[in-house]
């Protein structure tokens, strides 16, 4: 169970820099945004066009990676959507094996159905090499790829939370340690 645990924490190291990345994209997509508002009122006042198609698509690419990327991050740090109107009232072992069910039988199925049924759809952009229709837009598959990439992450940090869970239904761990990482942020 210790070699579990120590791939746990690896992969919860991993997902962190994965966090980290899409954190730095955050203040990028920001500027971003900002330029594009920017040149379409200066654009107005001067009577001409200066925004492109080139940063209003970077703009909801970037957006795209920071949700896509950030999914497993807000998985290790138990930040998704959760009804806690029975959860919240169990016992620490009992959320342990609730949690470890959640990710064998509903996070991991559904991610492994993301991809198998995105795939073919990525393979076939990167076939074509898809751009954007728009003049002086990006290439599509280059982002689309994400849509494959994420459920992998989330998978990835699913199998590390399923070891805590477990670990902690089995007493090896104590689940106040595990409730303690989520909380531990950038």
């Amino acid at each position: 169970m210790q070699a579990l645990l120590q791939l746990s924490r690896i992969i919860d190291t991993f997902t962190e820099w994965v966090g980290r990345i899409a954190y730095i994209l955050v203040p990028v997509v920001v500027g971003v945004g900002v330029w594009n508002v920017a040149n379409r009122y200066v654009g107005r006042a001067i009577g001409r066009t200066l925004g492109s198609n080139f940063y209003i698509e970077a703009q909801w690419y970037i957006f795209s990676l920071i949700f896509l990327l950030g999914a497993a991050y807000a998985l290790k740090h138990n930040e998704h959507v959760r009804v806690d109107v029975f959860y919240s009232n169990y016992p620490p072992k009992r959320k342990a094996l609730v949690n470890l069910l959640g990710t064998v039988f509903f996070l991991i199925p559904f991610c492994a159905l993301l991809i198998y049924f995105g795939l073919p759809y990525v393979e076939q952009s990167w076939r074509i090499r898809e751009n954007s229709p728009d003049p002086g837009g990006l290439p599509r598959y280059i982002i689309k790829t994400f849509l494959i990439i994420s459920p992998v992450l989330l998978i990835i940090q699913g199998i590390s939370e399923a070891i805590k869970y477990f670990a902690a239904f089995r007493g090896i761990l104590d689940p106040s340690t595990i409730e303690e990482e989520h909380e531990t942020k950038l």
